[in-house]
């Protein structure tokens, strides 16, 4: 057997084939198929550097009984990134065969990041929130917020926005660019109690170190996508705020122990067991979703190569039926 050639895919490129659309179908059949334990299972490391930190995550699809793909996600979260002109998450994504293990592909990881992130919040707010949920807070104002916007929007409808962030004129100029962007109505607020009024869905999308939200800002039948806490001490949620809720996470394991539930659970107010279900056991049937009006649903979304893999190996696919990419032999 001749070994394949390897495809080098840049941010451009990745671009040019990477719709929201796409990434919701991909990673809704990836999560599907890891509640019927039929992926190869997805872990976690974590370093941190002097500026910033990096995650690397493992996982795979099957398809078959021995074939698939593998992939390994290696990203660096550099949080001063923008006073330097370059983007916070910076990284690559390793694809390789899992019947042979030849390396199939490099992929620029940035967009697939962004965009799989606000794909996996749709994903499970199809699941867990109230279906007719037309207005949403969002708690920070980088690229993440816009894409948590763009990507809820796809599956609820969504005519509202109120925009929470540190500068009052940042969070001002950015609501306005993401109004102009998305064609919704987006408002900047001066609090989160405020924005929190009579909102249906709260998204949190930040680096907080400290919890942002409160038990007393939450109110019945809230949707909770919690996207920036996925590393040890970050938090956006009180612990308290947390444990009042029915409590989904992308991978158990993984949210104890880096996601929002690492709070509550160290603080000894919930168990592990308490943690009502993976999104995949909901999606493939196992366990239920939003179950009443009232409920406060949460999604700790700490990410997961899964969902990476699934998204990048569509890109590949599409690169390769389009002639995109340079294609390298590395065992030349």
């Amino acid at each position: 057997m001749k070994r394949p050639e390897t495809c080098i895919l840049s941010h451009s490129e990745i671009s040019s084939l990477l719709t929201m659309d796409g990434a919701i179908q991909a990673v809704q059949k990836v999560m599907e198929a890891h509640g019927r334990s039929e992926v190869i299972d997805p872990n976690l490391l974590h370093a941190d550097t002097p500026r910033g930190e990096f995650h690397i995550k493992t996982g795979g699809i099957l398809d078959g009984e021995d074939k698939g793909v593998f992939g390994l996600k290696a990203n660096g979260g550099f949080f001063g990134n923008q006073e330097l002109g370059l983007p916070n998450i910076v990284g690559v994504i390793y694809l390789a065969d899992a019947e042979t293990g030849s390396p199939l592909a490099v992929l620029d990881s940035t967009e697939i990041s962004r965009v799989r992130t606000g794909a996996a919040t749709a994903v499970a707010a199809r699941q867990l929130a109230r279906p007719d949920s037309s207005v949403m807070t969002v708690v920070g104002t980088g690229t993440q917020a816009r894409t948590q916007i763009e990507a809820c929007a796809h599956v609820l409808p969504i005519q509202r926005v109120r925009l929470v962030g540190r500068d009052p004129e940042r969070t001002k100029e950015r609501a306005s660019a993401f109004e102009d962007s998305l064609k919704l109505e987006v408002e900047p607020a001066s609090s989160i109690t405020t924005a929190l009024k009579g909102a249906d869905v709260l998204i949190t999308c930040t680096p907080a170190k400290e919890p942002i939200v409160t038990l007393s800002d939450l109110h019945p039948g809230l949707f909770i996508g919690a996207v920036g806490a996925d590393s040890p001490g970050k938090q956006e949620l009180a612990a308290e705020a947390t444990a009042r809720c029915t409590a989904v996470a992308d991978v158990r394991h993984q949210c104890i122990r880096v996601g929002e539930l690492q709070h509550p659970i160290g603080a000894g107010l919930m168990t592990s067991e308490q943690v009502h279900a993976e999104i995949g056991e909901i999606l493939c049937g196992k366990r239920p979703g939003r179950t009443g009006e009232e409920e406060i649903t949460l999604y700790d979304s700490t990410g997961t190569a899964l969902q990476d893999v699934a998204v990048g190996f569509d890109v590949y696919e599409n690169a390769r039926e389009r002639g995109l990419g340079l294609s390298v032999n590395l065992g030349a």
